[in-house]
């Protein structure tokens, strides 16, 4: 008997696909569109070609925020991942302790990214902060506003305490689904605290430490809104990432066209460093 196939179940898909074209193909149109073209104003365009790709990828101005980017996310990971991994093992699995970890944990996750950066702020002026008058009075020259150092560990510890949570959540949520046969076997064989996490609780963390290496990746390389409220970018340029850097382009000197063709490199540079790491921690996965 033939087999007959029914498709109108795609028309339920198509809202969703419209509103994406919307929200997301129009608009990176556009901005492919300005990457092309140049103005002087009076809406008036001529074409450009790849001239505003050739003066990014030649302009140290963008590579040295890009340098500044990929430190950050390097420190972010090596500081977030395994702080998550200790916080999540000690965390308990019953009892009336579990929802309140959880809500502790979520607690930083559910406040607005200007807002965490608001907070930092203040929490670290000298004068009015909790954080920079203590540091002071304990004889700490702490000032994030003036000194880059300073400005960077603010501007990483806010990270750290923003978003560690969400590795610490999705590497509990890995550890919970372990039955525990697993741990029992462990217990009869002898086995130690270390080859516990070794050979039981790491392997079964795969895939959602995966997960979480490539959202925090993501997310501290395309990070703006917290380092911009709290340090402008300043001092200097020691803290201008490249988003913010093309914030400035697109707005503060209304260049549209090199703006445009710097986000679409800056796109493509997180597509493809993502791609990188999830190819390479999914190879190194099946190997295993």
């Amino acid at each position: 008997m033939e087999r007959t196939w029914n498709n109108k179940a795609w028309f339920m898909v198509l809202p969703v696909l419209l509103l994406v074209a919307f929200s997301a193909i129009i608009p990176l149109m556009t901005v492919v569109n300005y990457s092309v073209q140049d103005t002087f104003g009076n809406n008036v365009f001529f074409w450009a070609g790849s001239e505003w790709f050739e003066e990014i990828l030649h302009s140290d101005r963008f590579w040295e925020a890009m340098g500044r980017n990929l430190v950050f996310s390097a420190i972010i990971l090596i500081i977030e991942i395994p702080l998550g991994i200790f916080i999540a093992l000690n965390m308990p699995k019953k009892g009336w302790g579990v929802p309140v970890c959880l809500v502790l944990m979520a607690l930083p996750l559910l406040i607005p990214w200007n807002v965490v950066g608001t907070i930092w702020q203040v929490f670290g002026r000298v004068d009015i902060g909790l954080l920079g008058y203590s540091l002071r009075a304990l004889g700490f020259d702490y000032n994030y506003v003036n000194d880059p150092f300073d400005a960077w560990v603010t501007v990483i510890v806010m990270d750290v305490w923003h978003w560690t949570s969400l590795v610490v959540l999705l590497c509990y949520a890995g550890l919970v689904s372990i039955p525990d046969a697993y741990y029992q076997a462990a217990k009869i064989d002898g086995a130690s605290r270390w080859a516990i996490f070794r050979y039981i609780q790491l392997p079964k963390m795969n895939r959602v430490l995966l997960i979480a290496v490539l959202l925090r990746f993501m997310d501290s390389f395309m990070i703006y809104t917290e380092p911009f409220v709290v340090t402008g970018g300043g001092p200097g340029n020691t803290t201008t990432f490249l988003s913010i850097d093309l914030v400035k382009l697109a707005i503060g000197e209304f260049n549209l066209g090199e703006a445009a063709a710097m986000s679409i490199v800056y796109f493509l540079i997180i597509m493809l460093l993502s791609w990188v790491f999830y190819t390479v921690m999914t190879a190194y996965d099946a190997e295993r």
